[in-house]
């Protein structure tokens, strides 16, 4: 078996937690992808089973059959990048804060590998959003887990932003931006924002505006299978535009439109994983004792 392993700079406890997991990999005779970076960054890598940089999306998804990321869900967002040309199967250990996405502590790192080399999880597929744009951005990925977000950026002013729905007016929004969630994404940025959660297996979009000047502009829930375009207004000659955490600045001339991407993103789920559990433990739902 071959697993890739992606991290940015790691800080000295989660690089000691990053050491274990190396270890527990080289015990179960697992082969090591680690990121390029990473792999410069850890001395000593002889002493693990058979470890090897990878520098590119195209070596990850030919050779490995799975990737962890280590750090948090921003992390595990990064990941969108490397496997977005393939169906390779994402596992997130969450040595950050809120982690819904990487579900797996610190503490789950031998019971999660003596899980994955076992065969015992399932795959939860992920819708992810794709970006449509009459010029090239991004470096060529297009696709993001949990939002398309459009935003202003150099001034305190509003932007206008005109959005359509498969071509049909669906309303212009005064705000200082505006968001397009997927599933996946609506316990993010979205949530922050006041949109609604939304599991999973829904095949829907959430369309959020960021601070609307109008109070009865409220975030809208619209099928998956439509294509939403743009037609931005500004005091500014440019605004920005994001795909998870990733950003562009562009200007009014760009010619935007958002669909639902072909790939699914393949997010690992261990045994006696549930999301509802998850959102449960993350949002802290009943911590109020009062209730009972």
């Amino acid at each position: 078996m071959v697993i890739g392993i992606y991290a940015r700079p790691l800080k000295a406890d989660a690089m000691q937690s990053l050491l274990e997991l190396l270890a527990e990999l080289s015990r179960n005779q697992v082969e090591m992808l680690l990121y390029k970076p990473l792999y410069d960054s850890i001395a000593n890598l002889q002493s693990y089973h058979h470890c090897r940089p990878f520098e590119d999306a195209a070596t990850l998804c030919k050779e490995a059959d799975c990737l962890i990321t280590v750090g948090g869900d921003g992390t595990l967002l990064d990941a969108v990048s490397l496997v977005s040309g393939c169906n390779l199967p994402v596992l997130g250990l969450n040595f950050g804060r809120l982690g819904f996405l990487a579900s797996v502590n610190k503490q789950g790192i031998r019971q999660a590998i003596e899980q994955l080399v076992q065969g015992n999880y399932s795959l939860d597929r992920r819708s992810m959003v794709e970006l449509h744009a009459d010029r090239d951005l991004f470096q060529g990925v297009h696709q993001a887990l949990n939002e398309f977000a459009i935003h202003k950026r150099d001034s305190s002013s509003m932007i206008t932003i005109h959005a359509y729905l498969n071509g049909d007016y669906l309303n212009t929004y005064w705000a200082d931006g505006l968001i397009v969630a997927t599933p996946t994404g609506s316990t993010g940025y979205s949530m922050s924002c006041g949109g609604p959660i939304i599991l999973p297996q829904n095949k829907n979009f959430i369309v959020t505006p960021v601070a609307p000047h109008n109070l009865n502009v409220r975030p809208v829930i619209v099928p998956d299978d439509v294509v939403i375009s743009f037609e931005i207004e500004h005091r500014e000659s440019n605004f920005l535009i994001s795909l998870d955490s990733r950003t562009e600045v562009i200007d009014s001339t760009v010619q935007l439109a958002i669909r639902k991407a072909d790939r699914a993103f393949n997010l690992i789920r261990l045994q006696h994983e549930n999301y509802l559990t998850t959102l449960r433990n993350k949002l802290m739902w009943g911590i109020d004792r009062r209730n009972y």
